[in-house]
């Protein structure tokens, strides 16, 4: 079993870099020859590129493949993130480990303890708040919640909320679609 990363997978970074460039796949397809459902097929992961086809997608993003490549590594598809590291961000706050490393469609930490998020949060998307341990005070939308061990509470994006951890063995999961993602309608 692997703890590490797959082989690199191309998708994601063909994506973003098509994104940042703000082009369409129409207008990829067209400035490297190849076509919109292959395209479409590589940033899904269900078609990996060969390295000729990889340096065509490349020269249309106005890229390297190399630098494709390496975009691929830090974009992993496969990461574990050990309970025994410890925060795997060095510049996260005391008792908040973040639970995925990197920037993806999802984002999640686990806040251990008590903790008092005295402020208010508006998330852009959807979250999921799980209680792995202790109890939980949550007000949404002005009303109060008591959520406890194996409690979830779905928030949708834009909702105004606050929590609160009321015991010191309290752990609490929130997973989050990015704030970067896009929303889709209902």
């Amino acid at each position: 079993m692997h703890d590490d990363k797959e082989s690199p997978r191309v998708g994601a970074a063909v994506r973003r870099r098509r994104r940042a460039l703000s082009l369409t796949l129409a207008a990829v397809a067209e400035r490297s020859g190849l076509s919109v459902p292959f395209l479409s097929q590589i940033e899904n992961e269900r078609a990996r590129p060969s390295t000729r086809s990889l340096e065509c997608i490349a020269e249309a993003l106005k890229t390297t493949a190399v630098e494709l490549l390496d975009a691929a590594d830090t974009a992993r598809t496969v990461d574990v993130v050990r309970a025994a590291s410890g925060a795997a961000d060095p510049a996260a706050p005391p008792g908040v480990r973040p639970l995925v490393r990197g920037e993806h469609q999802l984002h999640a930490d686990e806040f251990t303890g008590e903790h008092d998020a005295g402020r208010e949060i508006v998330l852009r998307n959807d979250a999921l708040l799980y209680v792995a341990d202790g109890t939980v005070e949550v007000e949404a939308e002005g009303r109060a919640y008591r959520l406890e061990r194996g409690d979830t509470m779905h928030l949708s994006g834009g909702v105004r909320h606050r929590w609160r951890a009321s015991a010191p063995e309290t752990r609490l999961l929130v997973v989050a679609v990015a704030p970067h993602m896009e929303a889709s309608a209902p």
